[in-house]
């Protein structure tokens, strides 16, 4: 098959990049990972207990908070520019959860652990503050429209900035006519554009979501493609996320509703609209109820955030500022990349391999050429990731390609091969190659797909002739073992944990005491971007 168009394109502009001899221009970027984990009893459902205090305070802790549910942790970690230190603070965060947790359990997988039914998933709460009761209404919102089940998923972000140092040399390098962040935002928006076109490869590579509880549709009919494994587990015999198919994230109530990222304008454009439409559906749901808020607005999303995209594009935003707002105010200064479920394979959730490949494919979405996509192109591209999703790893499996059908096999071994130059640069002097050997990593997956990790979690459970939720319960036990047991402890960085969960429940008061509007008015103010240096 001829090479297209857009990868000889590719080839100049690496070859550009390489002939600049700037050293390690594409080292240095700096790298964050969120991490979503369950808190559960020692027999595997759901925690009922609060937010462990020791923790700190979920509102205003920066690197150990809630997501949607009380029970749901999200451990965030710093930026870094090395991997290591990441990985590090991760095991350290950890190690500092585990010291307070009691007989509980983190959950070691995104599809959550066995539930009752909606009432079983305890909303996270943010005490009194306006703000923090604002986060909890969109959650009572969030359960109205998905259910509570969805919420309970869990996965990894991952955090990423190109170096400063980039920014020149790619400028020079791509001839580019816009400068400064107006380049910097166009390069980033390539980046969309281009994950969309290819980010079904993560799905496929680090998918580990192939299998679901039974209890997980509890009150509601369970797909007719699942198939059972004894009376407990549901599974897809080539599922690879199924916490990033239409069972998951990507649920049908948000089918169709259609994001630009062509440009930043657009992208603001498209998501201002979606928060400021009514839908009929949640108008009959009352935004109000018996003088109990039920959610933020009856609009076909609440706030940004509640587009579920796999990709994002991010800047940190000021005390009550919207995130569009922020990134108009000074453009986009990181992406989110969202795909990666959480490993049970891996204590933290992830692994340097995983999060060197990310970086490696993040600068080739950005440096490939990425014409602007029409919605019903990325339509079709959306369709990619739902199919790898549900049956990824079905023998010959074709995607959409431009108007025609590509094997997966191929279109994944191409993607590969062009990476292999950006690991070159990004592997710089280092002798130990971390980002060519996690390539290699991923080459092997094509070449044997019982490598990947869906299939080797449904190999454990069908091999050991287990259900899902006590092969999780029994992983989620090692993990808790090895940080209990994990030694040297760092006592620095646990000190340190310790001082932050004191201070941000102090940071909390001070922001309660701080309140002086009504919440109906403070919420008024936030849609209208009146907020800051309101409390």
């Amino acid at each position: 098959m001829p090479a297209p168009r857009t990868d000889r394109e590719f080839e100049r502009r690496l070859a550009r990049l390489v002939n600049a001899r700037e050293p390690g221009v594409l080292t240095g970027g700096l790298k964050g990972v969120e991490r979503e984990a369950l808190r559960v009893t020692p027999a595997g459902r759901i925690a009922q207990t609060p937010h462990p205090a020791a923790l700190g305070s979920a509102l205003t802790h920066p690197y150990i908070t809630t997501d949607y549910s009380e029970a749901l942790l999200e451990l965030v970690t710093p930026p870094f520019a090395a991997h290591w230190q990441l990985q590090q603070y991760l095991c350290d965060i950890h190690q500092f959860v585990y010291r307070h947790l009691g007989d509980e359990l983190l959950w070691v997988t995104s599809m959550p652990c066995l539930l009752r039914g909606d009432a079983d998933i305890p909303i996270a709460s943010y005490g009194s503050s306006n703000i923090g009761r604002m986060k909890h209404v969109y959650r009572i919102g969030l359960g109205l429209r998905y259910g509570r089940a969805m919420q309970a998923i869990s996965g990894i972000h991952f955090n990423y900035s190109f170096p400063d140092r980039l920014w020149p040399v790619l400028h020079e390098a791509l001839q580019a006519r816009r400068a400064g962040q107006d380049f910097v935002d166009e390069v980033y928006f390539a980046l969309l554009r281009n994950y969309r076109r290819h980010g079904w490869l993560i799905l496929y590579l680090f998918g580990v979501s192939p299998a679901v509880c039974r209890s997980f549709f509890s009150g509601r009919e369970a797909p007719a493609d699942l198939e059972p494994h004894g009376t407990a587990t549901l599974y897809g015999r080539y599922a690879t996320s199924l916490r990033m198919s239409d069972l998951g994230y990507r649920n049908r109530s948000q089918a169709g509703v259609y994001v630009s990222v062509n440009s930043l304008e657009e992208y603001v454009r498209d998501l201002s609209r979606l928060v400021s439409t009514p839908h009929p559906a949640y108008q009959a749901l009352g935004v109000r109820v018996d003088d109990q808020w039920q959610q933020l607005n009856a609009n076909l999303l609440q706030i940004e955030n509640e587009y579920y995209s796999f990709i994002r594009p991010k800047r940190v935003a000021r005390s009550g500022e919207r995130p569009t707002t922020a990134l108009q105010r000074g453009g986009v200064q990181y992406v989110e990349m969202r795909s990666l479920d959480v490993s049970a394979f891996d204590p933290v959730g992830v692994n340097q391999h995983k999060l060197c490949f990310l970086e490696a494919f993040a600068a080739l979405c950005a440096l490939r050429a990425s014409d602007p996509l029409a919605p019903e192109e990325s339509g079709h591209f959306e369709a990619n990731h739902l199919r790898v999703a549900r049956d990824g790893r079905e023998p010959g499996l074709r995607l959409w390609h431009g108007g025609r059908e590509l094997a997966l096999a191929d279109w994944a071994a191409e993607v590969l091969e062009q990476m292999q130059g950006i690991c070159e640069l990004l592997d710089a002097a280092d002798p130990a190659r971390p980002y060519s050997v996690a390539l290699e990593r991923q080459r092997a997956k094509l070449d044997d797909p019982a490598l990947l990790p869906s299939a080797r979690l449904l190999h454990e459970m069908l091999g050991q002739d287990v259900a899902f939720r006590d092969l999780a319960l029994g992983m989620s036990r090692l993990q808790r073992d090895y940080f209990n047991e994990l030694y040297p402890p760092n006592e620095r960085q646990l000190a340190d944990l310790t001082v932050l969960a004191a201070e941000s429940h102090a940071e909390q008061r001070a922001v309660e005491a701080a309140d002086a509007l009504a919440f109906d008015e403070f919420v008024a103010r936030w849609f209208a971007g009146r907020l800051a240096g309101t409390t």
